[in-house]
């Protein structure tokens, strides 16, 4: 504990007098909860569970294909496992959720840990342990239990005594045994519907998503049950930015493959459920539009300057609709850029990129958005919790880009989702039902339309449309030579008609804002390198009044 605090005010956050033992019932037993030691300078609680093989059977539904004997001799009145992690969040429930009314400031502090678990289920051996505890900020003692101790040469057991140390908040504690500990041993005691999803989602908010195990922590918490790991997975890659696919992780209703089907996931262009947000149908254009979105960090090279960046997506781009062969490859084979890893992970350039439209949207005082090119719909997610927007409207070519999309929409909250339309179109053609927005903006979209056909889009969106402000991103090729791998001369993707330096980007925009009547204004997008500037350049076009266009004509 921290030195401000007596030790025993644990009993405060778990919400347990470490003066008086005290029991709980469950549906398969009993829990005890007592205080070995309990002083200033140390205090341990202990969590015993007490086992009714029978209360345990009753619970199953019929069916179960246990072995009659199996189902009252097992090692879950020894071993630590989903009985476990329930009891923690029935007794330890307030602790679990981060709340302690009583010492508010003691829930939202770090303090020295060390959680002891004489016998745990881990068929990977140790290293299991450390590959799922250690990345949390756990230091791993993972020691393996002998078969019989009298007899050495029947080697290990599959259980480990596991140690663990560390300077966390108890509530982070808490929900990391709660997840892991059923992980480590592969199975639970009750029956899983999708209920447990969000369980898992909701406990595992602030480190599941950025866990370099989450797919195998995914599929060992829901069993294996293939609709439920590709449901979770997919939400997990909406929550850090990342297509569902490259996951294996689309979610429609597929029935479960059955034990052993792990690898059957469903290919790229399954079908999806149709949206329920609007997908009204429209000409396609033949050039790919949506969001190009490669996710970087900076690392520091000489001078102490951004070198190369690392994508925090395995250097996999988003909005392709190609599939990709593996992390690091890019659609058809070609070698994605592989920037060198260094120092912390900061936000990826996808959310910079974002965060950078909106900004630049508030300043324009907008209120009805375009998203031109909106592919899966993160900017319009991004976009919909900010309440000065009142209409945001999403466009793209691809259906199976929108289908994502509108799924992803359904999920917000009904204030934000009711703002928000998806649907088809193509921007090298007029669409009158686009004139009189606030704002537009194309996000990573015009690199992938044919050079014969920008000034088609050009006239669409700048001409036609004509909204009072146009955000323009794409990618600065100056740049590149900060990708670790990426070939002199070459693009970031392979659907890249080209890609612009600052100068031929600054031409281009020139050239769009006289021919329309629009001022234009430039914005690094990410950490600027001294010599190459930003990997994303951005455009902010605002459309001039008749006074200002009569002053620039003249």
């Amino acid at each position: 504990m921290g030195a401000e605090w007596p030790a025993t005010d644990l009993g405060y956050l778990l919400h347990k007098n470490p003066s008086r033992r005290q029991t709980f019932e469950q549906s398969y037993g009993v829990a005890h909860v007592l205080y070995p030691e309990a002083g200033d300078d140390r205090c341990t609680a202990a969590l015993l569970l007490e086992i009714d093989p029978v209360r345990l059977v009753r619970g199953k539904p019929k069916g179960t294909p246990d072995f009659g004997l199996g189902q009252y001799v097992n090692d879950r009145p020894y071993a630590a496992s989903s009985l476990l992690s329930v009891a923690i969040s029935t007794v330890f429930g307030t602790a679990l959720h981060g709340r302690c009314a009583q010492r508010p400031e003691l829930a939202g502090t770090a303090l020295d840990l060390r959680i002891e678990l004489p016998a745990v289920p881990c068929k990977g051996g140790p290293e299991y342990a450390e590959r799922v505890f250690a990345p949390l900020g756990w230091t791993v003692a993972a020691t393996p239990l002998p078969l019989d101790p009298a007899f050495p040469e029947w080697g290990d057991s599959h259980y480990v005594r596991l140690e663990l140390t560390g300077t966390l908040r108890l509530a982070e504690a808490l929900t990391h045994l709660y997840v892991l500990l059923p992980v480590l041993d592969g199975s639970k005691h009750y029956w899983l519907d999708t209920a447990e999803i969000d369980k898992l989602l909701r406990v595992g908010e602030g480190w599941l998503t950025a866990h370099p195990e989450r797919e195998w922590i995914t599929r060992r918490y829901l069993t294996r049950r293939h609709t439920l790991v590709r449901t979770a997975l997919a939400r997990l890659a909406e929550l850090d930015d990342q297509d569902p696919e490259e996951l294996g992780a689309m979610e429609p209703d597929y029935d479960d493959e059955g034990p052993g089907a792990e690898s059957a996931l469903p290919r790229r262009g399954a079908d999806i459920a149709a949206p329920t947000t609007e997908l009204a149908g429209a000409p396609v254009a033949g050039e790919h539009t949506a969001a190009c979105d490669t996710a970087v960090r900076p690392t520091t090279g000489t001078g102490g300057q951004p070198a190369a960046e690392t994508g925090s997506r395995d250097a996999l781009v988003e909005g392709s609709g190609s599939t990709a062969s593996g992390p690091g490859l890019e659609p058809g084979g070609d070698t994605a850029p592989q920037p060198v890893e260094s120092g912390e992970r900061g936000p990826s350039l996808a959310i910079l990129r974002r965060a950078a439209v909106r900004r630049a949207l508030l300043a324009e005082g907008a209120s009805r958005v375009l998203d031109l090119g909106c592919g899966q719909g993160a900017l319009l997610l991004e976009l919909a919790a900010d309440r000065a927007l009142t209409e945001i409207v999403g466009i793209d070519v691809s259906m199976r880009e929108l289908t994502i999309a509108a799924r992803r929409v359904r999920r917000l909250p009904e204030w934000q989702a009711r703002r928000i339309t998806v649907r088809q179109g193509a921007l090298t053609y007029t669409d009158a039902s686009l004139r009189g927005f606030d704002a537009a903006v194309l996000m990573e979209v015009i690199e992938h339309v044919d050079a014969t056909r920008l000034k088609a889009l050009e006239q669409a969106v700048f001409g036609a449309a004509a909204p009072g402000a146009v955000v323009v991103t794409t990618p600065n090729s100056e740049f590149n030579v900060r990708y670790d791998g990426l070939a002199a001369g070459a693009f970031r993707h392979s659907d890249h008609r080209f890609e612009w330096t600052r100068a031929e980007f600054a031409d281009w925009a020139h050239r769009v804002g006289a021919t329309h009547g629009y001022a234009v204004r430039f914005e690094p997008v990410g950490p600027e390198d001294a010599e190459v500037g930003a990997s994303t350049q951005m455009a902010v076009f605002t459309r001039k009044n008749d006074d200002d266009a009569a002053k620039g004509a003249a």
